[in-house]
């Protein structure tokens, strides 16, 4: 009897689960499944012993039959709800069943210094013959709990981020694998040192070049949070999972324009959660994931060892493919790296073979250069280009002989101009050196003797500010002058209550003030094009790749039309312009996040744009620019599509810099989330110009995810500075100049200027 209660309590909480899954579904299964096994409580105690076991026994098969016939007709949603349930395994589960022994690192529980990140020192035992092989792995990941609280679900703080990446370093120093399991709905979005987005940015940064395989397995990926620890050789997926630039409901707040915490309707989250195209299979067919896990039918569940088994499988054979693709001849390096595995390996059992996982210096070089290719391919041809095939082949043409021509110059025959020099300076300080020692004592007595310039006039050089020469500002005469400019109205300071600002005529406001309040410095926004012609060399600017355009790669509802709209209204094909221009004849790539198209939000098209002026950037020696005349983040129509533009862009930056390039970040008026996160955030040389809001996550987004308020200038850019997340603050009139002397004081020791 006994052994009935308990299994007819099992049954009870899988029937609840089934119900929390399907919540609000009117279900036949479901209710089918009710009335059973109400009908079974109630004449339980009339049956006899033998009848309750076989009456039980055919319960269980009947929801195991039910189960299957439900799974097949999951929605996303409920795919969600199943990630989200407390009875999903957490990351504490796989330690448990996939490893065969760990230690967790830095802290436990609640005393953990962020317990939302887990980190743990484990090893998976394989064994060739009678001989055993424990082979170290760092596993990193979010830790959920079975509805622990403390563990924000999962949504990571900053300093969980960066006890991720420290641990990541060290297991480069230590040549082991990293295995990283995303469970978060999100990163928690709070700018406390050292800031949600530009810790993701250093994390995104370090893992484009960590010289270890890198692993990763995706179960509930939400954006930001996702992408700090999933920029990974191998992306595998459990197959119930999602991975989305956004939540469902975050999606159907921001399509239903939604505000003050209005919840949206449940048929427009379902709707959202189809459209974002978020779940395992839809990754897998965009080709942003290697790889799915498959589950048992609703869900992996702490108690499925077969899973646990499977998993360690996929796991073990994952992180093989990495170290065999990066350190096998040639030939056998091509063969197992194929995007797609043969079916005579679909049987592989990594138990049974026994590699080993620590790298050579070449092959973890090698292990980079593949990575970054990797990141570099995916979501090719999203974006629409109507260039023609000659065309594209006339700038793959003019690229190939640009390289040439740069290899020659610069690293050819410069490189040795510059060993010539260096011999030739040593050699001239040897000699000065020499001759100063010999001569010295006299040049001291004939300066005692007959003197050559009064002490008090040398200490007051010392001692005295230098003078410094124009620095090139205009001074209020502007090439271009804003269109607001020919408003015949007067505009008031959003500081004239706290400052006593008088009201700006708006033609002087907008014209030679350059928006800048006279009074108390406020910056009013300015169209991107008074950047753009006021800051350069007149003349200078030649755009190139204008052609790529912003498209919808998900087919969502009604979004068509409105690039339609945007296009039109701006006269943009995309929200990314990028072009080379000059200041003071010293040539540089510029990329620049318009935020009248869309809100300067990244897609696809754009992050394509901007990863082609980093390239061009290389290939010619220049410095770059990112201008970000705005962004509101990731451009949600397009999915993971556009999150993937977060580890894709960075990994260009990444590869930029290390070849010795310059790159400088500038923000203006209001820019958030993804591209903060990323490519933008992991500059080392960020400046904001005055009263821009720079940030992780709007005002909205945080008391929506925390409930808590903010302060008003929680975003300001002097916050941003007084955290480490710029570098200075400029005012919006001297951009040309700050910009000049960044070039002639900072970059990289490839760029031909220098």
């Amino acid at each position: 009897m006994i052994d009935v209660e308990k299994k007819l309590h099992r049954l009870n909480d899988r029937l609840a689960y089934i119900k929390d899954i399907f919540a609000g579904k009117q279900n036949e299964a479901v209710r089918m499944l009710q009335v059973r096994l109400d009908d079974f409580q109630a004449r339980v105690a009339e049956m006899s012993a033998q009848e309750r076991l076989s009456a039980i026994s055919a319960m269980e098969e009947l929801f195991t039959f039910m189960e299957q016939k439900l799974d097949e007709q999951l929605s996303p949603m409920d795919k969600v709800r199943i990630v989200r349930h407390p009875q999903r395994i957490c990351l504490r589960d796989i330690l448990e069943n996939v490893y065969d022994n760990y230690t967790e690192i830095g802290g436990q529980d609640d005393k953990s210094i962020d317990p939302s990140m887990l980190i743990a020192r484990a090893y998976i035992t394989r064994r060739r013959g009678k001989a055993l092989h424990n082979q170290p792995v760092m596993v990193i990941g979010q830790e959920t709990g079975h509805g622990d609280e403390f563990r924000n679900g999962g949504s990571v703080k900053p300093w969980g981020n960066a006890k991720a990446l420290q641990y990541m370093k060290v297991a480069e120093i230590e040549n082991i694998p990293v295995h990283t399991f995303v469970f978060t709905p999100g990163s928690y979005p709070i700018e406390d040192y050292p800031g949600a987005a530009q810790q993701i940015a250093r994390n995104l940064y370090e893992m484009a070049g960590l010289k270890v395989p890198i692993v990763a397995v995706f179960s509930e990926g939400g954006s930001g949070g996702a992408e700090a620890i999933g920029l990974a050789d191998r992306r595998l997926m459990l197959s119930h999972g999602y991975y989305s630039v956004i939540s469902p409901e975050g999606a159907a707040a921001i399509e239903g324009r939604l505000r003050d915490g209005t919840r949206a309707a449940p048929e427009l989250i379902e709707r959202c959660a189809l459209q974002l195209k978020m779940t395992a299979q839809d990754n897998l067919r965009h080709g942003l994931i290697d790889q799915v896990v498959e589950e048992p039918p609703l869900g992996a569940k702490p108690y499925h060892y077969e899973f646990f088994q499977s998993l360690r499988n996929e796991l073990m054979r994952a992180t093989d493919e990495v170290v065999l693709t990066t350190r096998s001849f040639a030939l056998l390096r091509g063969a197992i790296s194929q995007p797609h595995r043969p079916k005579s390996l679909e049987n592989y059992n990594a138990e049974n073979f026994v590699t080993r996982w620590s790298l050579s210096t070449k092959a973890r070089d090698r292990l980079v250069v593949l990575r970054q290719k990797k990141f570099r391919n995916l979501s090719n041809g999203r974006w629409i280009d109507p260039r023609t095939s000659f065309d594209l082949m006339l700038t793959k043409i003019q690229a190939t002989s640009t390289d040439l021509l740069n290899l020659f110059r610069h690293d050819l025959w410069g490189r040795r101009k510059k060993q010539l020099g260096y011999a030739v300076e040593e050699m001239d300080a040897g000699a000065r050196m020499l001759l100063h020692r010999i001569f010295n004592p006299f040049f001291s007595f004939t300066r005692e003797l007959f003197g050559t310039k009064p002490r008090a006039k040398i200490a007051e050089e010392l001692t005295t500010l230098s003078s410094w020469e124009e620095d090139g500002s205009k001074n209020g005469t502007w090439s271009y002058i804003s269109s607001k400019a020919k408003e015949d109205r007067a505009v008031t300071c959003p500081n004239a209550a706290k400052y006593g600002c008088l009201d700006l005529w708006a033609p002087d406001l907008f014209g030679e003030f350059a928006g800048v309040c006279t009074h108390c410095g406020y910056h009013f926004p300015m169209g991107y094009k008074w950047f753009m012609y006021n800051v350069f060399d007149p003349g200078s600017i030649r755009e190139f790749n204008q052609e790529i355009e912003a498209t919808n790669p998900l087919n969502w509802d009604g979004f068509d039309a409105k690039l339609e709209q945007a296009k039109q209204k701006t006269g943009l094909k995309s929200g990314c312009i990028t072009f080379e221009a000059s200041i003071n004849n010293t040539r540089m790539c510029v990329a620049l996040l318009a935020a009248s198209f869309r809100g300067g939000s990244v897609g696809v098209a754009e992050g394509e744009k901007f990863l082609s002026a980093i390239e061009r950037a290389q290939r010619k020696r220049l410095p770059v620019l990112a201008y970000v005349h705005g962004t509101a983040g990731i451009r949600i129509q397009e999915g993971t599509n556009g999150v993937i533009q977060m580890p894709r862009c960075t990994i260009g930056v990444r590869r930029y810099i290390d070849a010795g390039g310059l790159y400088l970040v500038v923000y203006d008026t209001n820019s958030y989330a993804g591209p903060v996160a990323s490519f933008l955030g992991c500059s080392p040389y960020q400046f904001a110009i005055r009263s821009t809001n720079l940030g992780f996550a709007g005002r909205g987004v945080i008391k929506e995810t925390t409930g808590l308020d903010i302060p008003p200038d929680y975003h300001d850019a002097e916050k941003a500075l007084s955290r480490g997340h710029i570098q200075g603050i400029w005012d919006r009139r001297d951009i040309r100049a700050n910009l000049q002397q960044a070039l002639v004081t900072m970059g990289g020791r490839n760029l031909y200027y220098k």
